[in-house]
């Protein structure tokens, strides 16, 4: 790596070369970068907005969820065996899922060693347990905070190794160039934060050979979110550059305190809280849920499914199914106007017809469950005392006694399921750019719990194999860097110098424009979705977004952060509406964790009004059997294309073959 000073346009920039540039300091970032390093690429720089600030170091559940492939137990299993239930979750290819179950073990293993505190019995033994869209029992967990233990451990080899860092520069724009039919990835500009508060030229300039992107989900775009606050994304300034993106429609919603943003998953639920809900004042209190449960025993039941059927699923609505909460949480906190809470202090209550709270009126599988796990005690609280102590102890750490108050809840955007696509290396069509974590669009429609952790430290080795094998080399002269990204560095000036100028009448602030991407969003683009809104919503983003880069102005130097942020999220949601406008118009129904408004179609239950009618997704159908790619052309035109899912690859896995073209060098391309 080097580092030069220069001045282009009479604007001062740091300059710094190297090889391979990792964006985010996430858990995929981080084991790319130590990858690279264990590979023999040490010339390797990590540049963050935040050290830490993301959703890996921030976010949780009861006890957070790592997906691997069984190393336990009597049930059989294979990676092939894992890449058919990655797969079947539906548009996902088969390729990458044989690479994310084929590589687990590896991924796995190698946090093991880093010191994170999977639990294994006294053989060694990592023990399983099912989660939501797994019957193996492929899920092991270190704790509440099992990405926070990842980050750290992760964090401290980064440190041991000297890797160099760039804190606290908010990269804002990638530069790329042709390459042949294609075109590549040759740097980055970011904006240098403490440089801005001290008053000092705060652009910095990245000249790189590859660029490895790990800003995680956008769940800046949501208002009612449970990501991490920290957590903003930066999947625009790829998108930008005509990068592929891949699932738009696809993100995960789930129940999460919002107070304090947490998922309420788990044993958060299979403890059976009572939930309730309240006029904005507080009074009026009544427990909603009974008014469309036939009884106390499949209300119950419901609740604890909720569990481990954490995420919203229209499939789990019908018959009383543990989505029907979720459904009638959000009822009543957007078409009723009313906040909702779970109280832990107290069981469900009951009427003399309705029943009343009763653990023997369970459903087997809960009741053997609570009995198996010691958690029979007479409130939720104590049950939870009993079986996660932890899940307890994390409220009390951030302010909050659940043992004393209730929580207020809401269906929350949790995840991202689509991002950018990647081939088997988890390179996008921009050549040298790889996106790992949540920003790669690997997971499919409905993923197992746990798997976007196993994707993530995956699609970092892959990454780290191939740079390392392919992409080596000293980064261009400081000239032929500024040669090829100079006209887009000349862009990027001239919308700063539009930001800082003089503001009209009509001019828009950052809050503003923020609150507008945001409140959108969570209306027309969550778990709930109306055909009849989404078309206007279009519209009303690409007229934003375009506003924005005539009419956004900020206060001072100190909000250019957010303007870009802004402008990136602006650019992000427009393609996301876009890829749900394009999804609705093939006729796409409710699937994975969105619900489709239908008038022609059926009631989710009894007392339920006529607007909530919904028809579920055929498996088989053309939008289950195909994958949309959206992108973006050059002259701004957004293009929509729509893929076959590529199937599991079935080789046959000869050893002296692959012995031959492993010695070859040839595996590896």
């Amino acid at each position: 790596m080097r580092e030069t000073a220069i001045t282009y346009e009479g604007t001062r920039f740091r300059l710094i070369s190297v090889n391979t540039l990792v964006i985010g300091s996430g858990a995929a970032s981080l084991s790319a970068a130590l990858n690279l390093h264990d590979l023999g690429q040490e010339d390797v720089a990590i540049v963050t907005e935040e050290w830490g600030g993301g959703t890996s170091n921030n976010a949780g559940s009861d006890k957070q969820t790592y997906y691997k492939l069984s190393l336990a137990g009597e049930v059989a299993d294979s990676p092939l065996l894992m890449a058919e239930d990655l797969f079947n979750g539906g548009s996902m290819h088969g390729d990458i899922a044989l690479c994310e179950a084929q590589n687990s073990v590896r991924a796995f293993l190698n946090l093991v060693n880093l010191g994170v505190p999977f639990p294994h019995d006294p053989h060694g033994a990592f023990i399983g347990y099912r989660t939501d869209h797994d019957q193996r029992g492929r899920a092991t967990s270190a704790g509440p905070r099992t990405s926070r233990m990842m980050f750290s451990a992760l964090a401290a080899a980064v440190k041991k190794r000297g890797l160099e860092v760039f804190d606290s520069q908010q990269v804002i724009a990638l530069f790329t160039e042709p390459d042949g039919d294609d075109r590549r990835v040759t740097g980055a500009l970011a904006l240098d934060r403490r440089a801005l508060e001290a008053g000092e030229p705060p652009f910095v300039l990245f000249n790189a050979i590859n660029v490895i992107i790990g800003t995680g989900g956008p769940g800046g775009m949501y208002e009612t979110s449970v990501y991490p606050e920290g957590q903003i994304g930066s999947t625009g300034i790829a998108l930008e550059t005509g990068a592929i993106a891949q699932n738009l429609t696809e993100s995960q919603f789930g129940l999460a305190s919002i107070s304090f943003r947490w998922n309420l998953s788990g044993s958060y639920q299979q403890v059976i809280p009572r939930y309730f809900s309240t006029d904005n004042e507080g009074g009026d209190e009544r427990e909603f849920l009974n008014d469309f449960f036939p009884d106390m025993g499949s209300l119950a039941t419901a609740v604890f499914l909720k569990g481990y059927q954490w995420p919203f699923d229209p499939r789990k609505i019908r018959d009383h199914g543990s989505s029907l909460i979720d459904l009638l949480v959000y009822r009543e906190r957007v078409a009723q106007g009313r906040r909702v809470f779970l109280d832990f202090t107290r069981n469900p209550s009951g009427s003399p017809g309705f029943g009343e709270f009763d653990l023997q009126a369970l459903a087997p599988e809960a009741k053997e469950y609570l009995e198996r796990s010691g958690a029979v005690q007479e409130t939720p609280i104590d049950r939870l005392r009993k079986m996660n102590q932890p899940a307890i102890q994390l409220y009390l750490d951030n302010g909050i006694d659940i043992a004393a108050e209730p929580l207020e809840i809401a269906v929350c955007a949790q995840h991202n399921n689509g991002g950018l696509a990647g081939n088997l290396w988890w390179e996008s069509n921009v050549r040298h750019l790889f996106p790992v974590g949540e920003i790669n669009g690997s997971h499919g429609v409905r993923r197992p719990g746990g798997s976007a952790l196993n994707a993530g430290q995956v699609g970092a080795l892959r990454s780290a194999q191939y740079i390392s094998r392919r992409y080596t080399g000293e980064p261009r002269t400081e000239d032929a860097f500024l040669a090829s990204a100079g006209p887009r560095l000349s862009e990027l000036l001239a919308t700063v110098a539009c930001f800082t100028g003089s503001a009209g009448e009509d001019a828009l602030s950052v809050e503003a424009v923020g609150r507008d991407i945001r409140q959108r969003m969570s209306r027309v683009g969550s778990h709930v979705r109306d055909p009849e809104l989404i078309g206007e919503a279009v519209d009303e983003a690409w007229h934003l977004f375009h506003a924005m880069q005539e009419k956004l102005r900020v206060g001072s130097e100190s909000e250019l952060p957010e303007a870009f942020r802004n402008l990136d999220l602006g650019f992000t949601h427009a393609l996301y509406l876009e890829a749900i406008a394009e999804y609705l118009s093939r006729g796409g129904r409710s699937r994975g964790s969105f619900l489709v408004l239908d008038p022609a179609g059926e009631i989710p239950c009894e007392g339920l009004e006529d607007e909530w009618r919904f028809t579920l997704e055929e498996e088989g159908s053309w939008v289950d059997t195909h994958i949309l790619e959206v992108s973006c052309d050059p002259d701004g035109g957004v293009v929509k294309e729509w893929i076959d899912v590529r199937p599991i690859p079935r080789e046959d896995l000869w050893f002296e073959q692959v012995w031959k073209s492993f010695r070859n060098d040839d595996v590896i391309r």
